[in-house]
């Protein structure tokens, strides 16, 4: 069973990005695409209404962290 994921949970959502789309950079996705593939991860649990610029750019930048 799949982690429960909510918005406040940036790291966990980077990490599990960073492991599913190894071949993605982060810093070149546009955030209507982010918010598409957090919503999609198995065990999200969040609101997709309940996002933000600033969630978003939270986890792009985790993302980003973990890939480097």
């Amino acid at each position: 069973m799949a982690e429960r994921l909510d918005w406040t949970d940036v790291r966990a959502i980077a990490i599990r990005l960073a492991d599913e789309k190894p071949d993605v950079d982060p810093l070149g996705l546009r955030f209507t695409d982010l918010h598409r593939w957090v919503v999609e991860l198995d065990g999200f649990v969040g609101d997709p209404k309940k996002s933000n610029e600033k969630i978003l750019e939270a986890i792009q930048m985790a993302w980003l962290d973990e890939r480097d």
